[in-house]
């Protein structure tokens, strides 16, 4: 999952893991990837798409989400409302709100949404006192979930997103949630780092799978 807490050693990983580049980005080009291990990234101030295969891969265990105290205190507080891919472009409007710079540009924007209303990526939103506070978002296919990114506006509200799309997971018998690079910040939630082959294995089972997001 990308997010503002990558540290230099993963920023190197990610460009050690490229595997090719382009200049347009599609539907279809995303749809394609996944399967084979594959995701894109803009960099800023640069025309070109990066496509990665981390060697690598960050993976969510849905049987091992870890909950914190205080996350835990958040969810029973419920002072929040959760809603699913009922602001798909707000999320990932959100999730392009970082100070560092971001690769959420107008390509990803246009082919992600392209896959929403295919029904083949998602977004969990979280409103406090009816204004968009936090979110994740990320692609669906089968049974594997892939999560792109989250972001708060509100205090411990990416969290919550987190936790939701969690329990949407496991509530629709998906079998893998995939995160992409591990991070200091990842690691509290139980995430976990496969080698490329177990990761490889897992996802073509879960992509045998027909499960429904919504």
């Amino acid at each position: 999952m990308k997010d503002g807490s990558a540290s230099r050693e993963v920023t190197a990983t990610r460009t050690m893991d490229i595997q090719f580049v382009s200049e347009d980005l599609t539907v279809e080009q995303i749809e394609a990837a996944y399967p084979r291990g594959l995701f894109p990234m803009a960099n800023p101030g640069e025309r070109l798409i990066t496509w990665h295969r981390p060697r690598r891969r960050a993976v969510l265990p849905l049987d091992g989400f870890h909950i914190s105290r205080s996350l835990a205190h958040r969810l029973k507080q419920a002072r929040f409302t959760v809603t699913y891919d009922q602001d798909f472009p707000g999320v990932m409007q959100g999730c392009a709100e970082r100070p560092e710079g971001t690769w959420i540009d107008a390509r990803v924007l246009a082919a992600y949404t392209g896959l929403h209303r295919r029904g083949k990526a998602h977004s969990v939103e979280i409103w406090v006192d009816g204004v968009l506070a936090g979110g994740v978002y990320g692609v669906h296919l089968g049974g594997a979930f892939f999560a792109e990114s989250k972001f708060h506006r509100v205090r411990d509200m990416s969290k919550v997103a987190l936790a939701h799309l969690v329990f949407r997971l496991r509530e629709r018998g998906f079998a893998l949630l995939e995160v992409q690079y591990l991070t200091e910040h990842l690691k509290q939630f139980g995430v976990v780092s496969w080698p490329a082959q177990r990761y490889e294995r897992a996802l073509a089972a879960a992509l045998t799978l027909d499960c429904r997001f919504v």
